[in-house]
């Protein structure tokens, strides 16, 4: 008699199950990170305590918290709009690249004055960052091309586009040749707030969140996001639209990390310049899978990266960490994440076989 393992599904897991897995993981992630502290001599229990301190301990670090949270909790709203519909948009780092040369092109040459410059910018930004992801939409609906490569190859474009335009026909002639457009006036700036740059990009972070959760909760169309994405076949069976509906979800996902963009240039840069995004159309990703697809979730695992995201420059700056160890603890969360989807969603079973004497 041999004994094997068979993978089995589960059958629909209670709630509580499904919390414990997730936060376990993350409490194994924090875990597995410690022994990449104390390979580079930092004792794990001290550096968590001064993540927590430098990034919630005081007024500036709570704020610096929250201007960092901002750009996150917009590009994870952007992601997980599409992750809902089972349509997955990598591309939210060229759709930040791209809203923000949106909302600098409005910025710096159409001239208008406040009251009208920011909603112009948002706009441009709005319509930059769709346009740039409905290129996936359309050969996704039309050709049933993969869009994981095609929103994937496009965050070069982007980026590469923007440097093109810093670089060249956008540079400020009195940048002392660095890579950045002038400044922008300060019709084109958001408020700042408590002598802190906490901006009203945040807010509008926030507003986004509530907008998101009303369209995919309280209408028709976010009912049918959420059918289409669970069974495309019953969708189509029932007679809606998928090919439009893909479109469309991937256009307003980008439209929405592209409002990320504008919050980044108009809030705290004021000026297009080379590496306006460090990544936050990727770690939009984690965030989007931690958060469930939830409007509110996205809000707080944000945040949860916000605290990371400052506490590593506090570690850089105490132990001179370099900044790579703040990303792989966040593909550590993701891997231990995937992890516990995996129990989550199966099971491994115990197979007596019986052999032939």
């Amino acid at each position: 008699m041999n004994l094997s393992f068979r993978i089995e599904k589960r059958e629909q897991g209670s709630a509580l199950f499904r919390t414990l897995a997730t936060t376990g993981s993350i409490f194994i992630a924090l875990f597995v990170a410690g022994f990449l502290l104390l390979s580079a001599g930092v004792d794990p229990a001290a550096a968590y305590l001064e993540i927590l301190r430098e990034s919630l301990g005081s007024s500036y670090g709570l704020s610096e918290t929250l201007v960092k949270a901002t750009p996150l909790i917009i590009t994870g709203l952007a992601v997980s709009l599409a992750f809902r519909m089972q349509i997955w948009n990598i591309g939210a780092e060229g759709q930040i690249y791209m809203g923000a040369c949106g909302a600098t092109w409005v910025a710096l040459f159409s001239g208008l004055d406040s009251p009208l410059m920011l909603p112009a910018m948002f706009a441009a930004a709005f319509i930059a960052g769709g346009l740039w992801a409905s290129v996936a939409g359309l050969l996704r609906a039309r050709w049933q091309v993969n869009e994981v490569i095609v929103t994937l190859l496009m965050n070069y474009i982007a980026i590469l586009l923007t440097d093109y335009l810093v670089y060249g026909p956008w540079k400020n002639p009195d940048g002392f040749n660095f890579p950045l457009t002038a400044q922008f006036a300060d019709a084109a700036r958001f408020s700042e707030y408590f002598n802190t740059r906490l901006h009203s990009g945040f807010f509008l972070a926030l507003f986004c969140a509530l907008a998101l959760y009303l369209l995919m909760e309280r209408t028709i169309w976010g009912y049918q996001i959420k059918a289409i994405g669970s069974n495309p076949g019953a969708a189509r069976y029932a007679g809606m639209r998928t090919g439009l509906a893909i479109f469309l979800v991937l256009t307003l996902s980008g439209a929405i990390a592209g409002i990320a963009g504008f919050s980044e240039v108009a809030g705290l840069q004021h000026r297009l310049q080379h590496g306006i995004s460090p990544g936050y159309g990727y770690t939009a990703i984690i965030i989007a899978w931690l958060a469930r697809r939830s409007a509110l979730g996205v809000v707080i695992v944000s945040l949860l990266m916000g605290i990371l995201l400052v506490g590593g420059d506090s570690l850089q700056l105490s132990w001179q960490l370099p900044v790579a160890f703040a990303y792989a603890f966040q593909g550590l969360i993701l891997f231990f994440l995937l992890a516990s989807d995996f129990f989550i969603n199966f099971r491994l079973r115990r197979v007596k076989e019986v052999t032939d004497a």
